[in-house]
C-alpha cells in the first residue's frame, strides 16, 4: 500500500510494451552484466503479451521517468515475481517494497494460493523478501552466469497465502 511519503516519490501504474525502452534503462542500471540477472529487451517483449503476465512501472512523480518496475505472471492459483528492479539512485527509498507490496496485494485480492520468486544469493533484496514473509524452498547452484565467467546461486523463495 502506498504511503503518503512514497506517493510523492513514485506512483505505480500498469506498464505496456510502450514502456519497454524505459524499463530496459532501469534493467541495465539495476542489473547490468555484473551477475547475469538482467533480461533482454526481446525476452521482456516476448513475455508481455502472454496471458497472466503483468508489468507494473514506478514513475518518478517529478520527472515522470520510470525508476522501477516489476514483472510477474500468474498461472492457475500461483504467481511468480519474475523481475523487480529499481534504479540505483532510488535504492533505499522504499520503491522496491512498494512494488513488492503491489504484487502481494494483487495476489491476495485474486485469491492465489502461493507466490514464488528466484533471487541471486547475496542480492540485498533477499532481506526484503524474507521480511515480507517469503521462505527459502530451494537453491539452484550456478544459476546466474555473469559476463566475466562467475557463477552465482539462485535462491527459490515461496509464500503460502491464506484464503
Amino acid at each position: 500500500m502506498a504511503t503518503p511519503a512514497l506517493d510523492r516519490v513514485a506512483r505505480l501504474r500498469p506498464g505496456t510494451s510502450g514502456d519497454l525502452d524505459e524499463v530496459m534503462v532501469v534493467m541495465e542500471a539495476a542489473f547490468g552484466d555484473r551477475f547475469g540477472e538482467a533480461w533482454t529487451r526481446s525476452q521482456c517483449a516476448g513475455i508481455l503479451p502472454m496471458a497472466g503476465v503483468s508489468l507494473i512501472v514506478a514513475r518518478d512523480t517529478e520527472i515522470g521517468a520510470v525508476i522501477g518496475f516489476s514483472l510477474s505472471r500468474t498461472v492457475a492459483d500461483e504467481a511468480e515475481l519474475l523481475l523487480l528492479a529499481v534504479t540505483p539512485s532510488h535504492h533505499r527509498e522504499g520503491i522496491g517494497g512498494l512494488l513488492l507490496d503491489d504484487f502481494m496485494e494483487h495476489a491476495r485480492a485474486t485469491g492465489l494460493a502461493r507466490v514464488h520468486l528466484e533471487v541471486r544469493d547475496g542480492n540485498r533484496a533477499v532481506d526484503m523478501y524474507l521480511r515480507a514473509g517469503f521462505k527459502p524452498v530451494g537453491r539452484r547452484a550456478n544459476y546466474y552466469h555473469a559476463r566475466k565467467g562467475q557463477h552465482f546461486d539462485a535462491l527459490t523463495l515461496s509464500q503460502e497465502l491464506s484464503s
